[in-house]
C-alpha cells in the first residue's frame, strides 16, 4: 500500500522539521492516530503466532490429496512413531458435533474414514507435536487410502440430473428471485437492448497473517488478555478452554468450538487477537475447532499456524460468478428492464455463500431507477475449494455486469457514460432492485457532479457507480452492543463484539468515547472477547463503525452523566456501563409486504479511471458517500485498499483451480498489485449523514471496489475499443503494463 510508502517520507518530513499528519484531535472526525500504531510499525505488537504458552504442544492438518475420493482408510503408526508426536487425532475423537458452519452445518472439521472429501482443503488428520516442524513432517507421514474419483467443478455440470451428490440434499445451495413489474413487457417497448454474458473470477483474500490459533486448557479469561500467559493446564480432562482466535466472529467461533467438543457454551472462553487483515475470509472457522480440540484432549496448551499453501486451501475464497443479463432502455436512455440469471461457483460448503448469491441479485441492478426487474441467482456446491464472504460480498460482480450494460446502451442511445448514469441515478423516493424505497437523503448524485469534469476532460476515461448495502439485513436484526468498565482511574476498558482486523475499527471506538465522555483517548482500551455479554454477529457487511459507535454512544452517555453529577473515575471503579442498538425493522427477501425494507442503509459511489496514452492506468477519482467522516486517516487507507483490491480483481487477480485443484503455489502467482504499480488515487468524500446511524456514518469497508473493475473495463473501451466481458482483463495494456512491465514499455 502506498500509506507505508507516505509514512516513511512523513517520518523524513518530520526529522526536517515538518508536521505529522495526525492532528491528535480524539473526536469523530479528527485524524486520531490508530490505537498502539506504535507496536504495529515497530513489530512489538503479537499476533497469534508471536504468543508463547510456556508448555505448548503445536498441531499440523493433514489435507485431503485429492478433491474427490472416498476415504478408505488412514495408517497413522508411521506418524505416531516419529520422536517427538504426542497424538494424532481423527475424526473418531471428536466427542461432539463433527460438523460446522455459520448458517448451515455442512463442513466436517475431520473427514471420517468411509466419506467422501470435497475438496483439497478437507483435514484427515491432526498431528500433536513437541514443535510444528516435528508435527509437519508427520502429518506428512500418515498414509491414506483413497478411491479417487472424479470430482465436479462447475456449477453447471453439478445441476444435472446425473451429477453427484455433493452433500446429501443435492447440489443447490439456493434460489434467490426478485420479480418487480413485467420485464418482458418493458422490452417490447424499449426503443435499445442489449444482451452479455458476463464472468467473473475466483479470488484470495491474501490477508497478510495466515491462520492462526492458540487454545489453552484450564486458561479463564483475564483482564490483561494476551499478556502473562502461563501453562496452567495439566489435566487431561480440562474444565474450560480459553481460545485465542483471528476470526470475524468469536462469538460464532465459541459456539461452534463448543458443540464440536460436546460441551456447555460457558466453558469456552474466545478472545480475538486483533488480526493481520481477513477482508472476509476469516468469518468461518478455520483451525480453531481443531487447535482446541487437540488442547483438550491432550491437556496441554497447542498452537497451530498455516503456512500460505495450506491457507489457500482451506479458507474460502470470492465466489466466480457467471452473469447472463439483458437490460433495456427507451429512445432517451431512461431504463425500462433488467433480466438476469447469475450462477455462482459455491465450492465444496456452504459458508455463507447463499447470502452473497442473494446480495448478488439485490444488487444486480446496481444504483439505477429501473420499473422492471426479473432476476434469478443460484449458489451451487462443487468440488472446488469453498467461497464465502470477501469484501463486496457479491455487489462487485453484479456491478460489473449492470455497468458495462450501461456503456453499452449509451452507444446505442448516443450520449456519454455519465450522462446515462445521470438519467438513471436513484434519487430519494426511488426503490432499490429489492424493492425497497430510499426515503432517507444520500449524496449519489453528489458523487457524480464530483467527477463529471474529470471524466469529460480526459482522453481515455471510464465511470462506473456503485451501491453497497451496510448491515446484514433481510430480515435479520443488525444489532451493536458494547461495556465500558471503569477498571482503575487511569483505564476504562472497552468491550465490543465486533473485530479490528486492520480496519482500524478500535481507534473509531475510542474516538466515539472520547466524544461522548470528553476523556482523553490514553483512558480507553478496546478489546473484543466473549467475557462480556457483547455478541452482535460478525464484523461484516459494512456494519462494525455503524453499529459498534452506536452502542458506544449509550454507555459513554451513561458514564459522561456520572461525570456530569460530580463522581471521578477513582469513584467508579468496578462500575459497568452498557450500550445497545438494534435495527429489526428489515424484512426478508419476498415477504409480502408493500413496503419492503431491506437494508438500514446503503454506501454510494462514482469512480472515473483514467488511462495515460499507453493504456496504463494513471488515475482513479473515488467520489464516495461516506455520510460522515469518522476519521480521515482511517478512511483514506480504507479506499486505497479497495481500489488497490479492485484494480487487481479487474486487471490481474485469478485463484486458478483446475479439476479441484489450486495452480497458485504462492503468493506472487496471484498478481496482486505491488506498491509501486498503484496509480495516483484523488479522494472526494462527500457527507450525506444517515438519520439513522451514529453521526450519519455509512459503511465504507466494501463499496470502495464496487464501480472499480467496470470504471476500468470502460476506460479500455475508450482506449482500444474493445468491449471485455470476462475478469480478469489480463489482455489489456493496463494488465500488460503490471504482469510485464518490462515488455509494456518497449
Amino acid at each position: 500500500y502506498t500509506k507505508i510508502i507516505d509514512a516513511i517520507q512523513t517520518y523524513g518530513g518530520v526529522r526536517r522539521g515538518a508536521s505529522l499528519l495526525t492532528d491528535g484531535d480524539p473526536r469523530i472526525g479528527g485524524r486520531l492516530g490508530r490505537y498502539r500504531g506504535s507496536e504495529f510499525v515497530l513489530g512489538d505488537f503479537r499476533y497469534v503466532d508471536d504468543i508463547h504458552v510456556p508448555g505448548s504442544f503445536y498441531a499440523a492438518m493433514r489435507f485431503s490429496d485429492h478433491p474427490r475420493a472416498l476415504f478408505k482408510s488412514i495408517d497413522i503408526e508411521p506418524a505416531a512413531a516419529m520422536d517427538g508426536v504426542e497424538r494424532i487425532i481423527t475424526a473418531v475423537d471428536v466427542p461432539g458435533d463433527r460438523y460446522v458452519g455459520l448458517i448451515i452445518q455442512d463442513w466436517p472439521i475431520l473427514v471420517a474414514v468411509g466419506e467422501e472429501t470435497r475438496c483439497v482443503g478437507d483435514i484427515l488428520a491432526v498431528v500433536v507435536a513437541i514443535d510444528q516442524r516435528i508435527a509437519r513432517q508427520a502429518a506428512e507421514q500418515i498414509v491414506i487410502e483413497y478411491d479417487v474419483r472424479d470430482p465436479v467443478t462447475t456449477p453447471e455440470a453439478a445441476l444435472k440430473p446425473d451429477a453427484p451428490k455433493i452433500h446429501p440434499k443435492g447440489n443447490l445451495l439456493s434460489r434467490s428471485a426478485i420479480r418487480r413489474g413485467d420485464v418482458d413487457q418493458a422490452f417490447q417497448k424499449s426503443a435499445h437492448i442489449v444482451e452479455e454474458t458476463y464472468v467473473t473470477q475466483r479470488i484470495e483474500h491474501m490477508f497478510l497473517e495466515p491462520e492462526a490459533c492458540i487454545a489453552i486448557p484450564n486458561v479463564e479469561a483475564r483482564d490483561e488478555g494476551t499478556e502473562g500467559l502461563r501453562d496452567e493446564a495439566t489435566d487431561a480432562s480440562p474444565s474450560s478452554v480459553r481460545v485465542l482466535s483471528q476470526g470475524q466472529g468469536v462469538f460464532d467461533d465459541r459456539r461452534q468450538i463448543a458443540s464440536v467438543l460436546g460441551w456447555d457454551i460457558d466453558r469456552v472462553h474466545v478472545e480475538l487477537v486483533s488480526n493481520g487483515g481477513a477482508f472476509g475470509g476469516k468469518e468461518d472457522m478455520s483451525i480453531q475447532a481443531q487447535t482446541t480440540l487437540a488442547a483438550v484432549l491432550c491437556g496441554r496448551p497447542v498452537k497451530c499456524t498455516l503456512t500460505r499453501q495450506e491457507s489457500f486451501r482451506l479458507h474460502p475464497k470470492r465466489h466466480p460468478v457467471t452473469i447472463r443479463v439483458k437490460v433495456g432502455c427507451d429512445d432517451e436512455g431512461k431504463l425500462t428492464g433488467v433480466w438476469a440469471r447469475m450462477i455462482g461457483d459455491k465450492g465444496a460448503y456452504a459458508s455463507v455463500g447463499a447470502k452473497v448469491l442473494e446480495r448478488a441479485a439485490g444488487h444486480a441492478v446496481g444504483p439505477y431507477r429501473v420499473p422492471s426487474i426479473d432476476v434469478e441467482s443460484l449458489a451451487v456446491y462443487t468440488n472446488n475449494p469453498p467461497c464465502g464472504a470477501m469484501r463486496g460480498f457479491g455487489a462487485n460482480q453484479a456491478a460489473f455486469a449492470i455497468e458495462r450494460s450501461l456503456d453499452r446502451l449509451a452507444k446505442k442511445v448516443g450520449i456519454d457514460g455519465w450522462e446515462m448514469r445521470w438519467r438513471n441515478i436513484l434519487e430519494v423516493g426511488d426503490r432499490f432492485c429489492t424493492g425497497q424505497k430510499l426515503d432517507k437523503p444520500f449524496g449519489l448524485k453528489r458523487t457524480l457532479l464530483a467527477v463529471k469534469d474529470a471524466y469529460r476532460n480526459a482522453r481515455y476515461a471510464g465511470i462506473a457507480c456503485g451501491i453497497k448495502n451496510t448491515g446484514i439485513g433481510n430480515g435479520m436484526p443488525d444489532e451493536g452492543k458494547a461495556v465500558l468498565t471503569v477498571e482503575a482511574p487511569d483505564r476504562v476498558s472497552i468491550r465490543t463484539g465486533f473485530t479490528e482486523m486492520g480496519q482500524g475499527y478500535f481507534t473509531i471506538c475510542i474516538q466515539t468515547a472520547c466524544t461522548e465522555t470528553g476523556l482523553p483517548p490514553e483512558l480507553f482500551h478496546p478489546r473484543t472477547d466473549t467475557s462480556a455479554d457483547v455478541d452482535c454477529g460478525q464484523t461484516t457487511a459494512s456494519r462494525a463503525t455503524v453499529l459498534g459507535a452506536a452502542a458506544i454512544i449509550e454507555a459513554a452517555k451513561k458514564l459522561r452523566a456520572e461525570l456530569d453529577a460530580g463522581r471521578t473515575l477513582t469513584d467508579l471503579v468496578g462500575r459497568e456501563f452498557r450500550g445497545e442498538c438494534a435495527f429489526t425493522y428489515t424484512t426478508k427477501p419476498g415477504a409480502d409486504v408493500a413496503e419492503p425494507k431491506t437494508h438500514i442503509t446503503y454506501g454510494f459511489a462514482t469512480q472515473v479511471v483514467i488511462l495515460d496514452d499507453d493504456g496504463r492506468v494513471a488515475k482513479v477519482i473515488a467520489a464516495h458517500d461516506v455520510g460522515r467522516v469518522m476519521n480521515r486517516t482511517l478512511l483514506e487507507g480504507q479506499m486505497e485498499g479497495s481500489i488497490h483490491m479492485g484494480l487487481g480483481y479487474a486487471l490481474t487477480e485469478d485463484f486458478v483451480v483446475e479439476n479441484g485443484r489450486i495452480q497458485n503455489k504462492d503468493i506472487k502467482s496471484l498478481h496482486v498489485l505491488r506498491a509501486h504499480q498503484m496509480p495516483e488515487i484523488e479522494m472526494i468524500f462527500i457527507e450525506e449523514p444517515d438519520p439513522e446511524t451514529a453521526y450519519g456514518a455509512r459503511g465504507v469497508g466494501e463499496i470502495g471496489l464496487v464501480p472499480t473493475a467496470p470504471a476500468v473495463a470502460a476506460a479500455l473501451e475508450a482506449f482500444d475499443g474493445v468491449h471485455r466481458t470476462r475478469l480478469p482483463m489480463k489482455d489489456s495494456p493496463a494488465a500488460q503494463a503490471i504482469l510485464k512491465p518490462n515488455r509494456s514499455r518497449k
